[in-house]
């Protein structure tokens, strides 16, 4: 029960952080969701994204945050493995399922429904 607290909270509290932003400050969605995904990416640099997940589980790996996380983690593995071609190869390895999930299923919902734009 102890671990489903945590990541509820952990989750929550990165979800507040991303709401207050876009609430309090005059950046748009898109700019808070960067900053986020920055923030993830600059937390697995220093090391600190890890221990957070290892504490809150889901609560840190499903927000965005995490693709940051993903992105550096990916990068730094394929770089340490390969060198200088892991730079670039890194990052796509580790998020690409995701990546091609939101384009197939950007897709099929234009297809199904009527885009506003």
């Amino acid at each position: 029960m102890g671990t489903f607290l945590t990541a509820f909270v952990v989750g929550g509290l990165i979800c507040v952080i991303g709401q207050l932003l876009i609430d309090l400050t005059p950046l748009t969605q898109a700019h808070v969701m960067t900053l986020l995904v920055i923030t993830g990416a600059v937390l697995d640099g220093v090391g600190l994204y890890e221990p957070l997940i290892k504490f809150a589980g889901a609560g840190a790996t499903v927000p965005i945050t995490s693709f940051g996380n993903a992105l550096v983690h990916g990068t730094v593995k394929h770089t340490q493995e390969n060198g200088i071609a892991g730079l670039l190869s890194g990052m796509f390895s580790i998020t690409s399922a995701g990546i091609t999930a939101a384009i197939v299923f950007a897709c099929l919902t234009a297809l199904i429904f009527k885009p506003k734009g």
